[in-house]
């Protein structure tokens, strides 16, 4: 290969690389009771998780949900590995009535590199790597744990990071200090009156 073909070669794939780094994040707006909460998604580092996430978004499957969940340092059910996180999702009972779309593959933070940084949504996931569907959380702080070769999920395999919050930090710290039981769940669910991409 001649110089000036590798120098051709080497452009045209640093064009290509920036362009796909420089692919625009989605601005998605959760509108709930206790404040508006802005999150940036990333379809280019987690594409599986954003294009579920955005697929509940666009059919209106989270209005009317709830944020349900609020752990904290002094409310953990388990002790063994802390988190500090609020959990959000459909209502249930709607839900029931209109199912979603089912589990996703896991894409690990050891592929995607987004971690679970302050402010961080991931997508909450059952005992087994694959079962992630529509159920989300978002990290207050640092939470290492959650990242692949992290010790909360008891696999090693992590949770997918697959953005962060962009605006209303505030209100999340306020729904993570409200009041829970002995089991994490908030007494009062914050409700998710909407979930919208921003125009």
């Amino acid at each position: 290969m001649t110089t000036k073909a590798l120098f051709a070669t080497v452009l045209s794939t640093a064009v290509l690389l920036a362009t796909i780094h420089a692919a625009p994040e989605i601005t998605v707006v959760i509108e709930t009771s206790a404040g508006v909460i802005e999150v940036a998604v990333d379809p280019v580092h987690a594409p599986i998780t954003t294009a579920n996430f955005l697929r509940y978004v666009d059919a209106g499957m989270y209005d009317g949900g709830r944020f349900h969940r609020a752990v904290r340092l002094d409310n953990q059910a388990r002790q063994d590995v802390l988190i500090e996180v609020i959990q959000g999702g459909r209502d249930p009972a709607q839900a029931k009535a209109r199912p979603g779309f089912g589990a996703i593959p896991l894409e690990r933070t050891s592929v995607t590199t987004l971690t679970h940084v302050d402010g961080a949504i991931s997508m909450a996931r059952g005992n087994t790597a694959d079962s992630g569907s529509s159920d989300f959380f978002l990290c207050v702080g640092p939470q290492p744990s959650l990242d692949f070769g992290g010790a909360r999920a008891a696999d090693g395999q992590g949770f997918a990071a697959f953005g962060r919050v962009t605006r209303g930090m505030e209100v999340v710290r306020k729904i993570q200090a409200a009041r829970t039981n002995e089991r994490e769940q908030l007494l009062a669910p914050v409700m998710i009156v909407r979930v919208s991409r921003k125009q």
